[in-house]
């Protein structure tokens, strides 16, 4: 059976930069920094004091009492990004076969406050186990899709995807293929993450992961740049209706691109540092154009991890230097990154977000705060510096990498 096309029809992103998907866009495209010092807690004594909050998000916008206190951030935001997902997509609730949506979601931590705040509480007590009712569901990736399919009645697939940074794309990779393969015809799919916590930074911090660039928050997200020194956490989501070619054009609905392809690897090398060679780099974005049934040199923008860690950025360059040759330097590359900071599972689904926006616009957002080259990075590489190119935006490419080595890749096109 010819495998089924799918395409993007609707889109939500709740990000440090725009809470919904025409403030992002207008913060992409004039390289706004989200990057501030931290409001959630007291930083005093931490490495890294500042982070990419979301900002004036208030729950109680959301949700009743009641229910903001049933869910942990991550899936707040996730309900939020998803609701305007739908609205965008001009779905028909009443008239779909719910039986054949599914939502298939991204989560690389998913409740970190909630188990932090549980485990301070019975820490802080007598030793008298009082925990939460709600702590266990709020705590688990997998309540995301779940409370977007009770919210909506989708009754398809539904699970979440964990593979650290590298989750929302490859929740839409899964999208793709049970689309393709027919077992479902509209997938809600993406990811969330809320890790700005005492635990995420402190932890990241003791892995010596994140810039410490106090004095000037704004412009610690450097990728590719000479004096990188570690990612800026964020926080948010992004969503995306997936569907199929024929049944999204049966309602004559906004087709924003189709999804033409995605590809996994394994670096098989460490827990946290990329392989120096950018092997696994090297090896997904192969197997993603492979499965586009595309050529190399018909990539015009590629949405790199672009994290801003010394091994990291050097290894992905490479990667994409091996597998695009001489047509690596007539594409525009960016990291968003530079502006939103890491979402870590929920990156791949803004910066798919991002490469799909840049081909509906024809306009690649930039990557801000490049000052010096680093003799071990290409300078003839078009990395989109500074300011927001325009260009022809025919086809899309958009790179995650997560710790464990799990390396996930995604292609948009424009529809034919």
């Amino acid at each position: 059976m010819k495998p089924r096309r799918v395409v993007v029809t609707g889109l939500g992103a709740l990000t440090p930069i725009g809470n919904n998907i025409s403030s992002f866009w207008e913060g992409l495209i004039s390289g706004r920094s989200g990057a501030a010092p931290i409001t959630y807690f007291d930083v005093s004594k931490f490495k890294t004091q500042f982070a990419c909050e979301l900002k004036n998000f208030d729950p109680l916008d959301h949700f009743d009492r009641k229910e903001a206190r049933k869910y942990d951030r991550f899936a707040q935001y996730a309900l939020v990004s998803t609701k305007e997902a739908i609205e965008d997509s001009k779905l028909d609730l009443e008239k779909i076969d719910k039986d054949r949506v599914g939502v298939i979601w991204g989560a690389g931590i998913g409740g970190l406050e909630t188990f932090q705040n549980e485990v301070l509480n019975f820490a802080a007590g007598d030793g008298t186990p009082r925990f939460n009712p709600f702590f266990i569901p709020k705590l688990i990736s997998d309540i995301a899709p779940g409370l977007i399919s009770i919210k909506y009645g989708f009754k398809g697939p539904n699970f979440s995807t964990v593979s650290a940074c590298a989750s929302a794309a490859n929740a839409i990779i899964d999208s793709l293929n049970y689309i393709r393969m027919g077992y479902a015809d509209i997938i809600v799919s993406g990811g969330s993450e809320a890790a700005i916590t005492i635990a995420g930074i402190g932890g990241f911090n003791s892995m010596h992961a994140l810039s410490t660039k106090n004095d000037d928050p704004k412009s610690a997200s450097r990728p590719f740049d000479k004096n990188r020194d570690g990612f800026v956490l964020g926080e948010g989501a992004g969503s995306l209706i997936l569907e199929e070619y024929e049944h999204a054009k049966s309602r004559g609905c906004k087709i924003y691109a189709e999804l033409i392809g995605g590809g996994l690897s394994a670096d098989a090398y460490h827990m946290t540092a990329p392989h120096p060679d950018g092997i696994g780099a090297k090896k997904v974005m192969e197997n993603c154009i492979k499965n586009s049934g595309i050529k190399p040199d018909q990539i015009d923008h590629i949405n790199m991890h672009g994290t801003s860690t010394p091994l990291g950025d050097i290894a992905e360059v490479n990667a994409v230097l091996e597998v695009f040759k001489e047509h690596t330097y007539k594409i525009n590359i960016n990291s968003t990154k530079s502006m939103t900071g890491h979402l870590l599972g929920a990156a791949g689904a803004i910066e798919a977000i991002s490469s799909i926006l840049a081909i509906n616009h024809n306009i690649v957002p930039p990557t801000i705060n490049h000052s010096t080259y680093d003799d071990k990075i290409d300078s003839k590489i078009n990395f989109t510096l500074g300011k927001a190119q325009k260009r022809n935006v025919n086809i899309a490419l958009s790179n995650t990498f997560g710790f464990g080595g799990h390396n996930a890749c995604v292609v948009f096109s424009k529809l034919d």
